[in-house]
């Protein structure tokens, strides 16, 4: 299991992803707070992946938005 930074439900998020059947997909999410992480790189890292990354859960699914 890996994870990255997402937006889900329009807020920050650590999320986590399993892969099944060769494909990542969403496992699971936790909402974070931008100020818990304080270094450069961190929030470099931040900045990338939400560019990616935006998410829509409800109803126990993910769904790109």
């Amino acid at each position: 299991m890996c994870w990255s930074f997402a937006i889900v439900n329009g807020q920050l998020a650590e999320i986590f992803w399993e892969r099944e059947e060769g494909k990542l997909s969403p496992h699971g999410h936790a909402y974070v707070k931008r100020s818990e992480y304080r270094t450069k790189q961190e929030q470099r890292y931040i900045d990338k992946d939400i560019e990616k990354y935006r998410f829509v859960y409800r109803k126990g699914e993910y769904k790109s938005s």
